[in-house]
């Protein structure tokens, strides 16, 4: 794991720096429509229409972001049930694990801080009231997150990192609203959101279950496609971009 670190310590880097422009995003668009006091939310007076609003720009973000030089050169994961799915195919070794979910905890974490601050919050980080429990919810987080591994999986077959930016960020955009849970999907992200008391946030009480959901809905995708596709794990290295050999053989991490 240290080894790993001191290698490839600046592919770890842009993988927290894409979360966090994520993170961002999601805060900023969120704010915008759902904070009562917010003249876009006051204008936009149908929620159906702001929550499709909310998902479109968090897929157009993270298509922008997996198609950044970033995402091109981390592998554009931005996820732990990503990696952990990827590295149980063989497309990520598990010694580079650890450096991945670190970073894309702390990319999150930064995230949600600037967000704070932009705003004005009363404090970098605070935990959320933003009650998130039952089993509609849970059960949501488990087919939102089945849902995107699906989605990758699937894709893997075409053997195309393009084809795969657009049809997350479809996924997410369309997820957002057709689950009850708003479609969190990502440990990392979920996390971060217990330390926000906003729209956006989540009871640190109700975190655990979540991430439990969406662990479960990634490894049921995972074993799902491994079975129906043999060569997944063969195709996943072209998908999620293989980056720590490939940027050592150019000398950048």
């Amino acid at each position: 794991m240290i080894s790993a670190l001191r290698s490839h310590w600046r592919l770890y880097l842009m993988e927290a720096g894409g979360l966090a422009t994520f993170m961002i995003s999601a805060c900023l668009f969120v704010a915008l429509l759902e904070y009562p006091a917010s003249s876009v939310h006051q204008s936009l007076t149908d929620p159906v229409l702001r929550r499709v609003l909310i998902g479109a720009a968090m897929g157009a973000t993270a298509i922008g972001i997996i198609y950044s030089p970033i995402g091109q050169r981390s592998g554009a994961h931005f996820n732990p049930a990503v990696t952990l799915a990827d590295a149980a195919l063989g497309g990520l070794r598990w010694r580079e694990v650890p450096g991945y979910l670190l970073a894309q905890v702390a990319g999150a974490f930064a995230g949600v801080a600037v967000a704070h601050v932009m705003f004005e919050q009363r404090a970098l980080f605070f935990a959320s009231q933003h009650v998130r429990r039952g089993g509609s919810q849970l059960f949501s987080e488990f087919v939102a997150t089945f849902g995107l591994l699906a989605v990758i999986w699937g894709c893997s077959r075409l053997r195309s990192s393009h084809v795969v930016a657009f049809a997350v960020g479809a996924y997410i955009t369309a997820a957002y609203w057709f689950t009850a849970s708003t479609s969190f999907a990502n440990p990392a992200v979920t996390v971060a959101r217990s330390l926000t008391d906003t729209f956006a946030g989540i009871r640190p009480a109700d975190v655990p279950g979540f991430v439990g959901a969406q662990l479960a809905g990634a490894a049921a995708a995972t074993a799902l496609f491994r079975w129906l596709v043999p060569s997944i794990p063969v195709a996943a290295g072209r998908v999620l971009s293989r980056a720590p050999e490939s940027l050592a053989r150019q000398g950048t991490v």
